[in-house]
């Protein structure tokens, strides 16, 4: 699993990821049915991305499908607005680092670091809050 800190970051690795996978496809005749993405909240606050694509609209990854079709496809091709990415992005869905490596969907609360990561989750002050 490879995290990035920006959901830029993400997307681009993703899309390498899938272009490497597709030894035969040339990276504009590159097709993806599903775009999928996963938030984290590691113990000291920050926050991570992983992304990936697929070419058929029900294979299964680490991530949770976000779309489908031409969706997905203008996204791999870097024809998307992040703050929007952002905005579709529910909160319940976003993974919470309780110990190394060891993620679960609500954040720890009885250690002081929980805590912190919880706080920082809560308010992350993000650029999707201020348009939400």
């Amino acid at each position: 699993m490879s995290l990035y800190s920006t959901l830029e970051e993400a997307i681009d690795a993703a899309r390498e990821e899938f272009l490497a996978s597709q030894t035969n496809v040339h990276e504009d005749d590159a097709s993806v049915s599903q775009f999928s993405l996963q938030k984290y909240v590691m113990q000291d606050g920050d926050i991570m991305w992983q992304a990936e694509f697929f070419d058929g609209e029900d294979e299964q990854g680490e991530c949770l499908p976000i779309c489908s079709g031409e969706a997905a496809q203008a996204i791999f091709d870097g024809d998307f607005d992040e703050v929007e990415l952002r905005q579709e992005w529910q909160s319940e869905n976003t993974l919470h680092e309780w110990d190394e490596g060891e993620f679960q969907l609500e954040p720890p609360r009885d250690l002081e670091e929980g805590e912190a990561a919880a706080e920082e989750w809560e308010d992350d002050d993000s650029p999707s809050d201020k348009w939400a």
